[in-house]
């Protein structure tokens, strides 16, 4: 085996530049193709969806989305067999669901790979003869504790025992509950074991590559631990659906390689992957961390290639307290949730109540008081009522009157010279900084903060309306009608601020409100966006402009009565 510790350094030094204009890859995990797509797959998807969407908003740069079906394994094997079909008739059925379902959730993957298609299979014997080439494999007994349903073998350490309904005792996996199987078999081996100190190096040297920080520690926390060599294929008399190892007719290569290598054919390995790679940022689930934060950058690090930039960790959603399972029949249908809250509503939902650190609670009940409160009521009526014509009868963005707004530094020991309170230059400083606050929440994984910034922004623009009534002021007093009109220009200042942060989460609404106020499409980029130019002294280009056409309300309430048919609606 080459020395481990420089393959790392080499691969490091290969990393590719930072910067706003360079490449990216965002990719979500490649969803086992067994069964139809939960909330669970679509909420990576909407994590991944939600950062390319805003990475495209920030100006040219070359960026791609990645997502798919993970095709191989005894899993698929044996539910083709139960179904009396074949795998990949199974396969076709199901990726066809799960292309059908990001689709629909308006997700904007630039590539869908399925692992059966040869261009894949392809790379995955490079990549094999990569390892083999660089001593990082060799042949081996192993036995162990094999659990089906997870794909791999589990240390006693990460086992318990159950009893099942009929008083028998069995093995199962202590964080899924899944019975495991005592296997013994010869396969290939990965020397992982060799590749210890380069992984910690890594994470040492990237205190970012991991996110959030806990996902961080705990990845440190598995690499002081034990860290035995892994089985990389099995023996194909047990496992014929899964591409074969290279020169070996005997052994298929392990479920978990073959899609791990994905995020690498999808950007052309062997050959142009160097355009791209290790300009890649991977959404994954916790429950597949050890395989993405250890096995994979051990794996590249062995085939002499860079570990990718960082990995963002996401926790897992449960359903009235309890986790998502066929048997409990609590399963939440992703396609029922589009047709009842809207691809909109079920995006930001999702994307506002999901925190990346902790498990996050979905019941109907809770979908329908956000969306209710804060789209339809809170900006849905906020639009409404600035754009109504009894209070702007010439549907233009009215002007900006300084006179009544004038900008003062310190603003808590002057005297009001115009109109404004002290609270509401404190509103507007808010606002201004909105947009960098939301950027940074994004860098950090952490939408469901940015999306809290943009709802409190908007509950406080609307306090700004009520505060000020215009609806009291008379439009014919040149003075007030200044006054009002300033009041109606700062208030769709914000929206447009607020429709131009939420295009990421919520397109078709976002788009809906900017025609709404006129909004170019050249003019919805975030790297132009500035709030209320007229109060710096600068020209605002939507004054006096028409306004767009009235759509209707922005976003429908949910009905209360709407709510309970979709608890019926399960997989």
């Amino acid at each position: 085996l080459q020395n481990p510790l420089r393959c790392a350094a080499a691969a490091a030094s290969s990393s590719t530049a930072a910067g706003p204009g360079r490449r990216l890859l965002l990719s979500t995990p490649i969803f086992y193709a067994n069964g139809p797509p939960h909330i669970g797959h679509l909420y990576s998807a909407l994590l991944a969806d939600a950062l390319h969407r805003h990475r495209g908003l920030r100006g040219p740069a070359p960026g791609r989305l990645s997502t798919g079906t993970d095709e191989h394994g005894l899993k698929i094997q044996q539910a083709a067999a139960a179904a009396g079909t074949s795998p990949p008739e199974l396969c076709a059925q199901v990726s066809a669901l799960f292309r059908q379902a990001l689709t629909q959730a308006a997700v904007s993957f630039t590539d869908f790979i399925r692992t059966s298609e040869p261009y894949h299979q392809r790379a995955v014997h490079r990549f094999w003869a990569a390892l083999q080439d660089r001593e990082a494999l060799y042949k081996g007994s192993y036995e162990g504790w094999y659990c089906t349903p997870e794909e791999c073998f589990l240390p006693e350490s990460q086992l318990t025992e159950r009893t099942d309904a009929q008083g028998r005792t069995y093995k199962a996996s202590l964080e899924t509950g899944h019975e495991v199987h005592w296997t013994k078999e010869e396969n290939y081996m990965f020397r992982l074991s060799a590749f210890r100190d380069p992984l910690q190096k890594w994470l040492r040297d990237n205190p970012h590559a991991i996110s959030p920080d806990s996902f961080y520690q705990r990845v440190l926390c598995w690499l002081g631990e034990d860290l035995p060599d892994l089985s990389v294929s099995r023996e194909r008399s047990r496992l014929q659906w899964g591409i074969p190892v290279p020169g070996d007719s005997t052994q298929t290569i392990y479920v978990w390689v073959d899609a791990l290598v994905n995020y690498l054919s999808v950007v052309g390995y062997p050959e142009t992957h160097g355009e791209w790679w290790p300009a890649v940022h991977h959404i994954v689930g916790k429950d597949i961390l050890k395989f993405h934060a250890v096995y994979w950058p051990a794996l590249l690090m062995a085939a002499g290639l860079p570990p990718p930039e960082r990995i963002f960790v996401h926790s897992h959603w449960t359903v009235h307290g309890q986790k998502m399972s066929k048997s409990l029949g609590n399963v939440i249908d992703p396609f029922a949730c589009i047709e009842q809250y809207t691809v909109d509503g079920f995006r930001y939902f999702l994307l506002r109540q999901g925190v990346p650190e902790r498990d996050c609670d979905y019941y109907d009940e809770k979908v329908v008081k956000v969306l209710n409160s804060e789209l339809a009521d809170a900006l849905g009526g906020l639009l409404n009522r600035s754009t109504a014509l009894s209070i702007n009868p010439s549907n233009t963005y009215p002007y900006f009157s300084e006179s009544c707004f004038p900008k003062i530094l310190d603003y808590r020991g002057t005297k009001a010279l115009g109109r404004a309170s002290a609270e509401d230059y404190e509103f507007v400083v808010s606002v201004a900084s909105l947009p960098l606050q939301v950027a940074r929440y994004f860098e950090d994984f952490q939408i469901y903060k940015a999306l809290e910034c943009i709802a409190l922004c908007v509950r406080q623009t609307n306090g700004f309306f009520q505060r000020h009534r215009p609806w009291k002021l008379n439009r014919k007093d040149p003075a007030e009608k200044l006054w009002l009109d300033t009041i109606i220009h700062v208030t769709l200042e914000c929206l447009r601020v607020c429709g131009t942060l939420l295009q990421p989460v919520i397109p078709n609404t976002a788009d809906k409100l900017l025609s709404r106020l006129a909004v170019e499409p050249e003019e919805r980029g975030l790297s132009s966006l500035t709030f209320l130019p007229r109060y710096n002294g600068k020209p605002c280009p939507f004054e006096g402009r028409q306004l767009g056409p009235d759509t209707g309300i922005l976003f429908h309430r949910l009905e209360k009565s709407r709510q309970h048919q979709i608890g019926k609606k399960r997989l």
